[in-house]
């Protein structure tokens, strides 16, 4: 064979060789995802759980390609929906979104159906939402501190609302109690709304909960907001003063949404999830429906994500052992 051949025959091989390896780490990525994509959610459509993952539905449709399908699994205090997530297959076609009560039943339930450290990774703390705080409109008193003093001059008259025991609400507001001495009686109801409507109707005179259920009804006057159980204000409601500025140092309490993936899930994959999340949050679009939530978008990587429910998990297990909260 002629010399001149054999080498462009060397080179072609050479070029292809060359190709293939750059071409292979491309296709490695475009390999995923190949199939839709489940977000298991353990609480009714609607919730604060339901839009979180709702918000980010629509651009990880566009941006991986593959539909997006929201699977509303409630039940057991979100314990039927986590255990389904916990038992997927690890391939990258199912996440979850969960909130603070995942961490806080850690401690709450002594025999989970599924092991958080074992069994689930995290992917990205979505975003925060911090409590508010609304009292009846004729409840004898207007702001906290005469909450407060109300509360330690009448042992017992004031009962707080919750959307359920070990929820966010019911375990900020009995971190509320400890911080400020004071004997409240807790009325737990199946979800925020009955608790809404009993708080309207002045069957309890105090309500902690996500700012979703209680910015509407504080802007339209049917209850007072007394405080942000957070660092900051919130965007959509400016003038309710947080609870550190009227004086209560330390005092935060809030819900979260984040999402889960099985153990096992490909950290390729769990990294390339958290990423879309984040720039999904991030953006403007979602930024402006964010702040009419009242939740502060966040968007963290998986290791940050990690360390955000082991540090939620210590602090509420604090709480619950201290107030002695029981499961339902």
């Amino acid at each position: 064979m002629p010399q001149a051949l054999l080498s462009r025959r060397a080179f072609n091989l050479s070029a292809a060789a060359a190709a293939a390896s750059i071409a292979a780490p491309a296709f490695a990525q475009s390999a995923w995802p190949n199939k839709p994509i489940r977000i298991i959610v353990p609480y009714t459509p609607g919730g604060f759980t339901d839009q979180m993952a709702r918000l980010v539905q629509v651009g990880l449709q566009q941006r991986l390609g593959q539909p997006v399908i929201i699977d509303n699994k409630p039940g057991a205090n979100s314990l039927i929906g986590v255990e389904a997530l916990a038992k997927s297959p690890p391939d990258g076609s199912t996440f979850g979104v969960v909130i603070a009560a995942y961490a806080a039943n850690t401690t709450l339930y002594p025999k989970l159906p599924y092991d958080p450290k074992k069994d689930l990774v995290g992917v990205s703390l979505m975003g925060v939402s911090p409590l508010l705080a609304a009292v009846n409109n004729n409840a004898p008193f207007k702001t906290a501190k005469e909450l407060i003093a109300y509360a330690r001059a009448n042992p017992g008259k004031v009962s707080f609302g919750s959307s359920g025991n070990g929820s966010a609400a019911h375990l900020t507001s009995e971190l509320w109690k400890a911080l400020t001495r004071t004997y409240m009686v807790h009325i737990p109801y199946r979800g925020a709304v009955p608790a809404l409507t009993d708080l309207l109707g002045g069957q309890i005179q105090l309500f902690f909960d996500a700012p979703t259920g209680l910015i509407n009804q504080g802007k339209a006057g049917k209850v007072r907001l007394i405080g942000v159980a957070s660092d900051r204000r919130l965007p959509a409601v400016p003038d309710v003063p947080t609870f550190i500025e009227q004086g209560f140092e330390g005092f935060t309490g809030s819900t979260w949404a984040g999402m889960l993936a099985p153990a096992g899930t490909p950290r390729e994959i769990v990294k390339r999830m958290s990423d879309e999340v984040a720039r999904i949050i991030r953006s403007d679009d979602t930024r402006v429906k964010l702040d009419a939530m009242g939740t502060f978008p966040v968007g963290s990587t998986p290791e940050e994500f990690d360390a955000f429910i082991t540090a939620e998990t210590s602090k509420w297990a604090k709480v619950i052992q201290t107030a002695g909260v029981k499961a339902e």
